[in-house]
């Protein structure tokens, strides 16, 4: 295969993305959640691993007829933002006017993020909380921790966003790369045991959930407080 056909794989293997979103909603239309979850793990995964076959590839020179980027965007405003707000609303996890406060702030938001122009640091970790909703209502829907937490969790993370306090890309950002990339994969492995078993957690899933939870995001909040002019 020649490397352009290479470069337009990884562009249909991105796209890949919507498909896995689109299932995920129709899961939460039912009110599947563990199903849903599934397929945004899934999601998360090739989300994880198309960047680095992207630029291994060179895809803005082998395959410029689409831009990456965007595509990528698109997708992960779906697995990331949208499906994982509409599953809070839904879900039940909050009540009343709690429910109609969070989504919106997880969707005006992110929206404004994920054209924020600012979002990678030099370092190439994330300046800002980079709205990884799904990962955080996930967690929610495993610990429920109750509406009230739910809420101050939101509006914590949610101004996290534009806050500048680094989060660490799992691949992209060297330093620890080594703890970050295995703890990020521990973390896309617990999430989808805890799907897998409708979130009656064991006490290893459970414990493994909320410690590489912490890491992931705090672990650029240290870096940044360790090291000079990374931002």
């Amino acid at each position: 295969m020649s490397i352009k056909n290479k470069a337009l794989a990884v562009h249909l293997f991105t796209a890949t993305g919507a498909v896995f979103a689109m299932l995920a909603m129709l899961e939460a239309v039912k009110g599947d959640w563990p199903m849903m979850f599934l397929w945004l793990v899934v999601a998360f995964f090739v989300d994880g691993i198309d960047g680095p076959l992207a630029r291994k590839y060179d895809v803005k020179t082998n395959a410029p007829l689409f831009d990456g980027v965007l595509l990528d965007l698109i997708i992960d405003y779906l697995t990331y933002v949208f499906i994982p707000a509409f599953a809070l609303f839904t879900s039940g996890l909050l009540e009343g006017w709690t429910g109609w406060a969070t989504i919106i702030v997880i969707t005006f938001t992110s929206a404004l993020y994920f054209c924020d122009t600012r979002m990678k640091t030099k370092d190439n970790s994330f300046s800002g909380f980079p709205g990884c909703w799904n990962m955080a209502v996930l967690v929610f829907f495993a610990l429920q921790p109750g509406h009230w937490i739910i809420l101050a969790a939101v509006i914590v993370l949610a101004i996290a966003m534009f806050a500048p306090v680094k989060f660490v890309h799992p691949v992209r950002t060297k330093r620890w790369r080594t703890l970050t990339l295995p703890t990020a994969l521990a973390w896309t492995f617990f999430a989808g045991w805890a799907a897998w078993v409708q979130f009656d957690l064991q006490p290893v899933v459970y414990w493994g959930l909320i410690l590489t939870t912490l890491y992931l995001l705090f672990a650029g909040a240290v870096q940044q407080v360790t090291e000079k002019d990374t931002m």
